[in-house]
């Protein structure tokens, strides 16, 4: 049994922890539940995409070919991503003034693989994107992301604070109990509590996760910095080609060294995912098991050979096995259904956790933790919980 003492220490762990982070905690359930079902979402706002029918007789095209559509789009530009659509014969061409452009100086350029047709403009802007860049870093960028894994951190020692201050209340009381026939403040106390018991393991994981997501620049940046770096040693200063070779071969290339995989993206010379002398050709797993699963090859952007390929650090196969776990969206319309639910559950219990902090009691703590050493069931004990 816990003494007063330490049951005081970690109420106000939970107690603060939870006032720092439960507005933002806040923030990110309410637009992390659009966010569960953007596929969904922008499926009911821009309509299914339908691709015409391929010409009789018809050639078929190369991804060089999507990239010269894309570059005659935006003359002046140069490529620097191609990205391959999952459902379509789709292929999506990012170009810019130079390999260092900005995100907003960017084009991204959706065309038809079978034709080189260009089908449209992506649309970065409009109301997803706004509910991503508030969900990610509140249009703060980096310090925004890191702010947001620190408050995520801050939630999780909230979660296991809580279950500690808990414990107290089973002294007496069936597990899960919600003392309706007292006050409404105390129903919702322990409404508050048990919610935050049934959902702990979710909650943990799905603020874990997103910790480790809002990691993803430094993350990345130590990659480049000791893997990417390794593999590009023998090419250390050379510039950027001025032609470059065949981006259609190297993606082939790059298949052929690792058998069952698939193009996931494509980094041209000069950008942050790959060197100035190569493509970097990301491949994931053609089977639901590996297709989180990241390979990069690096083809010489000249001669077309394969220079380098290895598999990702445990730290970059953490980061990518992260993000299915925190949106939900591993596991189709139903599990994506469950974490919807358990969102809700989530702002319930973060806005019970603000209606008893701004409705409390002003009783000393001190004279609630009396109650808690002589055995009591913790009603006027720990009377927030948040």
């Amino acid at each position: 049994m816990m003494s007063g003492r330490s049951v005081k220490v970690w109420y106000l762990v939970h107690k603060w922890t939870s006032l720092v982070c439960t507005v933002f905690m806040l923030l990110l359930c309410l637009t992390g539940l659009p966010l569960i079902f953007h596929d969904e979402i922008d499926h009911l706002l821009e309509g299914e995409r339908v691709l015409p029918p391929v010409p009789a007789g018809q050639a078929p095209k190369s991804l060089d070919d999507a990239v010269a559509a894309a570059v005659a789009a935006y003359p002046g530009e140069r490529p620097l991503y191609m990205s391959f659509d999952e459902h379509q014969p789709v292929v999506n061409v990012t170009t810019g003034p130079g390999a260092d452009a900005a995100a907003r100086q960017m084009n991204i350029t959706p065309i038809d693989r079978r034709t080189a047709v260009i089908i449209g403009k992506l649309d970065d802007g409009g109301f997803m994107h706004v509910i991503l860049r508030l969900h990610v870093d509140m249009f703060a960028g980096l310090p925004g992301e890191l702010f947001l894994g620190f408050m995520g951190f801050l939630m999780f020692a909230a979660i296991v604070s809580g279950v500690v201050v808990y414990v107290p209340f089973m002294r007496r009381l069936p597990f899960g109990t919600v003392r309706t026939e007292r006050s409404r403040r105390l129903q919702w106390l322990d409404l508050h509590n048990m919610l935050g018991i049934v959902t702990l393991l979710w909650l943990s994981v799905v603020g874990l996760t997103g910790v480790i997501n809002t990691l993803s620049t430094p993350l990345v940046a130590y990659w480049r910095f000791d893997q990417l770096a390794q593999m590009i040693a023998p090419y250390q200063g050379k510039p950027v080609p001025e032609r470059f070779a065949s981006v259609d071969a190297a993606v082939a290339t790059a298949m052929a060294a690792a058998p069952g995989t698939r193009p996931q993206f494509v980094a041209f010379p000069g950008v942050r995912f790959s060197s100035n002398h190569h493509y970097a050709v990301w491949l994931r797993g053609a089977t639901p098991a590996t297709e989180r699963l990241l390979t990069p090859a690096l083809v010489d952007a000249v001669t077309g050979e394969l220079t380098a390929m290895r598999s990702m650090p445990w730290y970059m196969l953490v980061l990518k096995l992260s993000q299915p776990l925190h949106f939900g969206d591993y596991g189709g319309l139903p599990l994506k259904i469950l974490w919807a639910i358990l969102d809700l559950v989530a702002i319930v219990i973060l806005g019970s956790g603000i209606y008893l902090w701004l409705g409390r009691r002003r009783t000393a703590l001190a004279s609630r933790l009396q109650e808690i050493d002589a055995g009591g069931a913790l009603p006027a004990g720990l009377e927030r919980s948040r």
